[in-house]
Parts: C-alpha cells; structure tokens; sequence
C-alpha cells in the first residue's frame, strides 16, 4: 500500500458552543496543523498516487479560506460546535470536492496543540 501525506500549519479562532466547557467558550485562537494523507495500493500511469502540486494547491486554498478567521462564522459550521472532530470531517470534504477524488483513498489529521489530534477518512 502506498501512502503521500502532506501537512500545513495554520492559525484560526474558534469558541465551542451548546455545553459549558470554561475558557473554551470564549473566542480563542489554535496553531492548528493539518495532514492529509493519500493511500492506495496502486500509482497511476506516471508512478503517482495523486499530482502532489494539485494536493498542495488545495489544501492552499482551503487554509486561506480559515487562516485568521472565526469558524463559527464560517458557512460549514453555523449553529455548529466548531469542534476539532468536527474541522477534520469539513477539511476531509473540502479536499474529495477540490479533487474530485474517491473519498476513501484520503484521510486528512488535524492538531491543535503539539499534543491533541483528531482525524476523519470515510468509512
């Protein structure tokens, strides 16, 4: 099985909603780093699993649509808690429709502290 990932750091803001969570109620920044994954268990005809430039340009474009910004300000998560499960299943959906790919060859990990991770690939 053959597998590329990628990782980009970015920094957005955020505040949980519908519980009492203390201080992570209130708006708050995270340097989020994120890696997509993509595996297969075959390359394609130029011995690639997918055009890394095309990868790195859409996940480019992704991030700057969330750098510096509030999520719960943002379409994919109105009356939504912007939790981290949450933000790795909206950046995994983000990619398969930028790529027009099969979901199931990709995965994408999302951090955010050096510590605490969450992940989302399809089922």
């Amino acid at each position: 099985m053959y597998q590329l990932a990628i990782t980009r750091d970015f920094i957005a803001q955020h505040y949980l909603i519908g519980g009492d969570w203390g201080r992570e109620n209130e708006r708050h920044s995270h340097h989020y780093k994120v890696e997509v994954r993509v595996q297969q268990q075959d390359l394609d005809q130029h011995g690639y699993l997918i055009d890394i430039v095309d990868l790195e340009s859409s996940l480019g474009r992704i991030i700057d649509s969330y750098q510096e910004n509030t999520l719960n300000d943002l379409v994919p998560f109105k009356d939504l808690n912007p939790s981290l499960e949450r933000f790795a299943r909206v950046l995994w959906e983000e990619l398969v429709s930028r790529l027009g790919i099969d979901g199931s060859v990709l995965s994408v990990r999302l951090w955010e502290n050096e510590n605490d991770w969450a992940a989302y690939r399809q089922p």
